[in-house]
């Protein structure tokens, strides 16, 4: 047996040490230092063999060398379309051939239910189904549910595999040769030459890092599903992002219908793009148009309620920006939002009292973004003070209005990006009226727009046109 040697391995940011430390040296976060055992001969020698072999190559064979750049073929490879438009947008147009990507969420979120429903509407494509958690059974129980067609002759070219083993899952892909393989999930995958129990870090890392060769070596797109930790970040975290090409977010509140599909790491495309699914009993539905399902329609005469002209990737969406400002029972005032960043909120609180001469330290705030959505777009910043000061006040802001603008320290209106998609959704959904920061006007025409388009320089400005 090959000597071991032990080393500790931050499981936020994938440092090593060759002691413990309570705080990581590199990202400086505390008790994030695990345990793995390394063999002095690399683990992973069989394990390459055995993805090499699944792949039709031979150890040592095609051995690379440097090439000149100018040599090098940098045309586009064409993308598998996966029929799914808000999977495709997120990944940059589709999956490139030979890629790995990582799907995380919660439990029950969906994300089996997202993959299987894809996998299934790929009748052209050979696919190999790992399942670790469930059995046989189960996959077929919900296919007939996504897809009732889905137990025919017709999809014979998906094929389901109950395996937790590395090693018996390269046997299959030798002999099926498949186009795409599903592993569902990497925490469940195990190899020989790791001496650990599955899910530890020491397997993650190892069986990540062979199929991401066989991928390469092979060209076939493996997409892996991750479990996350209680703190919300994927199990096994950055050690086994850093391997993936891409790390896909599948996030949003069982309690809401709303599902929403983020791109934290892509290789292939842009890391701006946002998916938007909703939750129903046969499946995931995509949402193409969410600007109509996020905006309620019993809006008039209620107070506390703003409409923003948000962006999210390349996509405009008006959603419902919710506040409700009370006086504070206990004394000492709460803060509390949701799908909004809270020290955001305290910012803006803190510029209505100094720029505005709202008193609102004695009161408590809440802030909701309706639908269970969390939005980082800063033109939130005019909607959050503005349905602030209707609940406030208790005045209701005109059904009609909408608004983008992102607030800065001094109390100006800063401007904002895009804001020609923004007003043009606002006037097809059929806003009457939209407030934009004063310095976005130059580069816009009011010819082109029916929709009423109001210049604000600074907050004070604004709560006069809303308010008067």
């Amino acid at each position: 047996m090959a000597k071991q040697k032990t080393v500790y391995v931050c499981d936020y940011c994938g440092q090593e040490s060759v002691r413990w430390v309570g705080k990581c040296p590199a990202c400086g976060r505390w008790n994030t230092m695990k345990e793995m055992h390394i063999q002095a001969e690399k683990p992973q020698s069989a394990i390459t063999r055995m993805a090499l072999q699944a792949a039709g190559e031979q150890e040592g064979a095609n051995r690379r060398k440097p090439m000149p750049l100018s040599d090098i073929n940098a045309t586009q490879e064409p993308r598998m379309d996966l029929l799914d438009g808000e999977l495709n947008r997120v990944l940059g147009g589709g999956l490139v051939p030979g890629s790995l990507v990582l799907l995380g969420g919660e439990p029950g979120i969906g994300k089996s239910t997202l993959v299987l429903q894809t996998v299934l509407a790929l009748k052209d494509k050979r696919i190999l189904y790992v399942s670790g958690e469930e059995s046989a059974r189960q996959i077929k129980l919900r296919a007939e549910r996504l897809a009732p067609e889905a137990g025919g002759e017709e999809r014979d070219s998906l094929l389901v595999f109950t395996e937790t083993s590395l090693e018996q899952i390269y046997l299959q892909i030798q002999e099926t040769r498949p186009d795409l393989v599903v592993i569902d999930s990497i925490q469940t995958i195990s190899t020989e030459g790791v001496e650990s129990s599955p899910g530890s870090l020491s397997q993650i890392r190892e069986c990540a890092a062979s199929l991401l060769r066989y991928a390469k070596s092979g060209g076939v797109s493996i997409l892996l599903i991750g479990h996350i930790t209680k703190e919300g970040s994927l199990a096994g975290p950055k050690v086994l992002e850093h391997i993936v090409d891409t790390v896909l977010q599948f996030e949003g509140d069982q309690h809401y219908m709303y599902r929403i599909l983020r791109s934290i790491k892509n290789r292939f495309g842009s890391t701006s793009e946002l998916g938007i699914y909703e939750m129903r009993h046969d499946g995931l539905r995509q949402v193409t148009n969410p600007s109509e399902l996020l905006l309620s329609d019993n809006r008039e005469g209620l107070s506390g309620v703003a409409i923003a002209s948000a962006i999210e990737g390349v996509r405009p969406f008006l959603i419902e920006t919710q506040a409700l400002v009370s006086t504070a029972a206990y004394g000492t005032a709460q803060r509390s939002t949701i799908g909004f960043d809270g020290k955001r909120l305290n910012m803006l609180l803190a510029i209505l009292e100094k720029r505005v001469g709202f008193k609102l330290a004695q009161k408590d705030v809440f802030l909701n973004i309706a639908g269970g959505l969390r939005v980082t777009d800063p033109a939130l910043d005019l909607s959050v003070i503005a349905a602030v000061l209707s609940s406030n006040v208790d005045t209701p802001i005109d059904t009609g209005v909408c608004m983008a603008g992102e607030v800065g320290l001094s109390g100006e209106i800063r401007p904002v990006s895009r804001i020609e998609q923004r007003i043009s959704e606002a006037q097809r959904l059929g806003f009457t009226r939209i407030l934009i920061p004063y310095n976005n006007m130059s580069s816009l025409d009011k010819k082109n727009y029916t929709i009423e388009i109001v210049p604000v320089r600074r907050v004070a400005e604004a709560v006069r046109e809303l308010f008067g």
